[in-house]
């Protein structure tokens, strides 16, 4: 895409291309696009930004340094480290020898440490945030004599117990991968060599070995699959652990090594395999196989030739040899280290420590100007500086983090969601703050099983109702079949019958397909073929394939009488109505493909000899290969409206020298090693033109349990949705009406067709003014307004109710999530859409959709508000004692002095006052069940208010009362010594904060209660022990306990009576619903 400039115009922006542009797209430049009217957007919406944004709460100073520093350091990684270049190979077989070249190790390693750089990486991961950063400079300023203020252990204490907290986790969870890893890598295998079979560790595998995998085995390296023990010379592989697809793929053997009488002989042969450079492609592969001791043919290889590491055999034993290990697996290249995700929430409060840390230093530079600028005055405004950072709590960031621990662990404990696994414990609080939710539909909305529903042949059209129809016209066919062959249509086009084109239609579907029949093991193998097929008949059989579509066509034709039976490499078998077996030899099959959208089978009957091509795909492609008609597109249409996904099924009829030719001109592509695919394509697309139209199916893709409910509660929540899916426009549309993602009172705006910047530009114009609608495009479309008017499209997108994107590819599913997190600026989530280990990458994994109303609505909003009631209690703890000295300070003639000793700082943040605040991570306005009952409050979250810097400012507010009322009031009552003065101040503010603990709790949870008493009696128990900083007998005395009193009182009874105030007159939303 070319670079773009955007210009301001009339209130709208005007996106102009730096290419080349006729006249009339020119005349667009003096239009807007969005005119003068006036548009509504929500609160703290701005949808129009720069693609490349500061990060929240970053300076434009630190935000154009770090650009400088990554450019700097990208230059110099270059510079330094050289990229690896990946090579083309050769690996020998048999009696050939192989190259001196080297390759890396099997060996695989998942540790995001070694024993050397756990330390500096540790370190450097939390140093980066202000907060500990912040502190580590206070600390180490107490090295210093003329600047210390107390001990060291006051600093050094507090900093090294978080920094210990966090290298045991690290360490913890490395040691967890180490432990991982070195399972897989110990993990035996069984390698064929000269001296016999031998047992190996996975990590020893080298490339050019020959490994025996067996069945439920994984695959420990990228291989060539040789041979197997499967009759049919192939095997299915289970490939979720590599792209989350759950659905077994075949895997076909080399046919020159399989067809080797013994694995011994696979030793004195002489072959190798050529293998294209390693790359990320996990759904393709180029190579050949050849032999050079004069026996045998050459062969390509494909994707259908390849075991890569991770997947695991399904059936039978596979012998492979390697081709790629360790980092140059398809597995590893796919596999990145995971980004340490920060949440909003935590931007925030960095933000938020960032406006503490300039409150230290006015309130330092006050200080230094009310004490006058006299003597060593930067001595004195950096012990300022020490006593107030404090304001600033380090134990704010292991508060935080070990509530997102409890909230994941909450979570993964929750048996209305079980299964739920929870992958990134750093952002849990981010479900309570989703705007957009972009979903896939198949598989996601829907149960990707598949039900026949519909066979349409142009005149006449079959459902579940009239299937007993469709079986009696196979009968009658195959009954007339036993007495009189079909009449040739050679030459003149002979007017069939209802009867012909039904066997014709169901023959196809029975035939053009990747499925294999696999029955019960038990089965006698010396058999003949009708023994066989009586004795499969009374077994059940389990259709197995990659598609469901497909099995969903096969068990069809089989409810109506014709059962496949059997399968391998090179021959299918039919069972007819009358019981007579209907044999076939494959002579090839084209897969299908994301690219191509079709499927293709050239089968050769051996009853008549007769050679035919059966093809099968959507209809975006099939309408331009089948011969003219009058009805594909419209009925296409009228199926797509039930919500039925389409396939067209075409023939063609191929002789001899036709055939002889194709496979000529198809084998010189397939050995091609440059341009193989293309070539091929072109090859086959030769075969692929006026085929003879045979039918249209139609299968229902079924709704997941409660889709309707869920996606009507994300709505009122507030939450936009957006559905990304390869369907047809009118499946999607009807998909969109039957889940409720469109709700009744909504009308739906299709985007137009658009193949121009004139005609994308017209139609966004429209799109303007049907903004109450919900829209719906194909990715066609899309593309074509993303690369004109990319800002402009996404503003009018994200104002629509909700937005469906059809006939769309998987990288365009990404592209779109990308587009909107940058354009929005928002929370968006993400569901089901594909990607590479898809399942093993996510965040958060869900068995069913309707989990992510839960997930969010209750899970999602209760953790976001107890860590911004976390976060913003922790710095009140910091602010109310940062107050205490301020106002002491003042008192004692601006002196630099600390008003408790080191070590009752140090309890003040942890033993006396740390269970109670950590305790509020249990807390709730609400029910799960009232959350999921109103919707609505979810709403409120999305707006940030939470914690913002009004709720800030209204706890700096009260801190700075309570800290007041507390020194002022102890210096009022002041009478003899000074330590009974931090006697009666560190009381009332121990009881202060417990009280202020329990007038924040909005629902009280036993676990809360036994926080309160234990960390009073642990007080209690310290004013007994600690002799040197309090005065015993004054303890004793009723002047302690009444001073303590009043001061305690004075301090937070009128926050409970403001409290109560609110809550009678203007209360919250979720007390109206308790």
């Amino acid at each position: 895409m070319p670079a773009n400039i955007f210009s301001r115009h009339r209130g709208g922006y005007l996106r102009v291309s730096r290419r080349s542009r006729s006249s009339d797209d020119e005349s667009l430049d003096n239009i807007p696009l969005m005119s003068s009217e006036r548009f509504e957007m929500e609160e703290n919406e701005s949808l129009v930004r720069r693609r490349r944004q500061r990060p929240l709460g970053q300076s434009r100073l630190s935000f154009w340094c770090s650009n400088i520093w990554e450019s700097c350091c990208t230059c110099c990684i270059r510079c330094c480290c050289k990229k690896k270049e990946f090579k083309p190979r050769s690996v020998p077989l048999g009696l050939e020898h192989l190259t001196d070249e080297k390759y890396p190790k099997n060996v695989v390693r998942n540790q995001k440490y070694s024993i050397i750089t756990f330390i500096p990486k540790v370190l450097f991961e939390q140093f980066k945030f202000f907060l500990n950063l912040y502190f580590l400079v206070m600390a180490s300023s107490q090295f210093i004599p003329e600047i210390r203020i107390g001990y060291l252990y006051t600093y050094w204490g507090p900093l090294g117990f978080v920094l210990f907290v966090t290298m045991c986790r690290e360490a913890l969870d490395d040691f967890r991968r180490y432990r991982r890893d070195k399972e897989a890598n110990s993990q035996k295998f069984k390698i064929f060599t000269n001296s016999g079979i031998v047992h190996v560790p996975s990590s020893s595998l080298k490339v050019g070995d020959l490994v025996f995998v067996e069945k439920d085995q994984r695959v420990p390296a990228d291989m060539i699959f040789l041979r197997t023990t499967e009759k049919t010379g192939s095997c299915f592989i289970r490939t979720d652990q590599l792209d989350g697809e759950t659905d077994w793929k075949l895997r076909l053997a080399v046919q020159d090594t399989q067809h080797l009488t013994s694995n011994v002989e696979l030793l004195d042969i002489r072959a190798h395999v050529y293998a294209e450079a390693p790359q990320k492609q996990i759904h393709s592969f180029v190579g050949t196989y050849k032999r050079t001791d004069g026996t045998g043919g050459d062969e390509s290889l494909s994707i259908e030739n390849t075991l890569w590491a991770n997947t695991v055999v399904a059936s039978g034993t596979a012998l492979g040899v390697v081709i790629y290990t360790g980092c140059e697996s398809r597995s590893v290249m796919n596999t990145s280290q995971p980004k340490s995700k920060v949440g909003l929430l935590d931007l925030e409060v960095n933000t938020l420590t960032k406006v503490l840390f300039f409150a230290v230093v006015v309130l330092s530079i006050v200080m230094m100007i009310l004490k006058g600028w006299g003597g060593p005055w930067y001595r004195y405004l950096f012990r300022f500086i020490l006593l107030f950072s404090y304001i600033i709590p380090i134990s704010l960031r292991v508060n935080l983090d070990m509530g997102k621990a409890w909230y994941s662990y909450m979570i993964t404990r929750d048996k209305n969601i079980a299964g739920t696994v929870v992958r990134s414990t750093t952002i849990p609080e981010e479900l309570g703050r989703i705007s957009y939710l972009l979903t896939d539909k198949t598989g996601t909305l829907t149960q990707n099983e598949m039900v026949f529903k519909k066979l349409h042949l142009g005149t006449v059209a079959f459902t579940p109702e009239t299937v007993d129809e469709v079986t009696a016209h196979l009968k009658t066919a195959f009954s007339q079949a036993a007495t009189a062959s079909v009449p040739s249509r050679v030459g003149t086009p002979v007017r069939r019958t209802v009867v012909t084109r039904v066997l014709e239609a169901v023959q196809a579907l029975a035939l053009c397909h990747n499925v294999t029949p696999v029955y019960d093991d038990d089965k006698s193998e010396e058999t003949s073929l009708q023994v066989e097929a009586d004795q499969q008949s009374q077994q059940t059989v389990v259709y197995q394939a990659s598609s469901p579509d497909e099995v969903a066509l096969v068990t069809w034709t089989e409810s109506v009488g014709l059962t496949l039976v059997k399968r391998d490499l090179n021959s299918m078998q039919l069972r007819a109505p009358n019981g007579a077996i209907l044999a076939y030899t494959i002579l090839h099959i084209f897969p299908f493909t994301s690219e191509s959208k079709r499927m293709g089978i050239i089968l050769k009957d051996d009853q008549t000899g007769e050679i035919i091509f059966y093809l099968k795909g959507a209809d975006v492609v099939m309408q331009s290969i089948v011969q003219y008609n009058d009805w594909l597109e419209e009925e296409c249409g009228n199926l797509a409206r039930e919500g039925l996904r389409t396939l067209v099924v075409a023939k063609k009829v191929l002789t001899e020298e036709q055939y002889q030719e194709f496979q000529n001109r198809h084998h010189q592509a397939k050995m091609s090693v440059q341009d193989r695919n293309v070539k091929v394509q072109a090859v086959i697309e030769s075969l692929e033109r006026d085929m003879e139209l045979l039918c249209m199916t139609g299968v229902e893709d079924r709704l997941q349990e409660n889709v309707r409910p869920t996606l009507e509660m994300l709505r009122n929540a507030g939450i936009k949705i957006w559905m990304l899916t390869g369907d047809k426009l009118e499946t999607a549309t009807c998909i969109a009406k039957s889940s409720k993602l469109v709700s009744r009172n909504q009308d739906i705006y299709t985007f137009k067709k658009v193949t121009g910047r004139t005609e994308a530009h017209l139609e966004l114009n429209n799109l303007r003014r049907k903004q109450d609608n919900a829209l719906v495009i194909t990715g066609d479309s899309l593309q074509v307004c993303l690369e004109f008017y990319e800002h402009e499209f996404v503003e009018l997108a994200c104002q629509c109710p909700c937005v469906v994107v059809c006939r769309c590819s998987p990288t365009q599913k990404a592209d779109i999530v990308k587009l909107l997190k940058v354009h929005s600026g928002r929370r968006t989530c993400a569901i089901g859409t594909e990607g590479k280990q898809a399942s093993m990458a996510a965040d958060f994994s869900i068995n069913q959709f309707s989990y992510i109303g839960r997930l969010l609505m209750v899970h999602g909003r209760d953790s976001y508000k107890r860590s911004a009631a976390l976060g913003q209690f922790v710095i009140h703890r910091g602010l109310i004692i940062s107050t205490m000295q301020a106002v002491f300070c003042s008192v004692f003639y601006f002196a630099s002095i600390a008003l408790f000793p080191g070590f009752l700082m140090v309890g003040y943040s942890t033993v006396y006052t740390m269970y109670p605040v950590f305790s509020l991570v249990l807390d709730k306005d609400v029910t799960p069940e009232t959350a999921l009952m109103y919707p609505e409050l979810y709403k409120e979250l999305t707006k940030g208010r939470s914690l913002s810097f009004k709720s800030f400012f209204m706890w700096v507010l009260i801190s700075i009362y309570q800290g007041g009322i507390i020194m002022y009031g102890a210096f009022l009552l002041f009478e003899d010594e000074f330590i009974h003065v931090v006697a009666i101040t560190f009381t009332s503010l121990i009881l202060t904060e417990l009280l202020m603990v329990a007038l924040t709790i909005r629902t009280w949870h036993w676990a809360m209660i036994l926080a309160e008493v234990f960390s009073l009696a642990i007080y209690i128990a310290s004013l007994v022990v600690l002799r040197n900083y309090f005065d015993p007998m004054f303890l004793k005395t009723w002047n302690f306990f009444w001073k303590v009193i009043v001061i305690t009182s004075v301090s937070c009874i009128p926050l409970y009576i403001a409290k109560f105030l609110r809550k009678k007159f203007n209360p919250p939303v979720y007390a109206k619903l308790t």
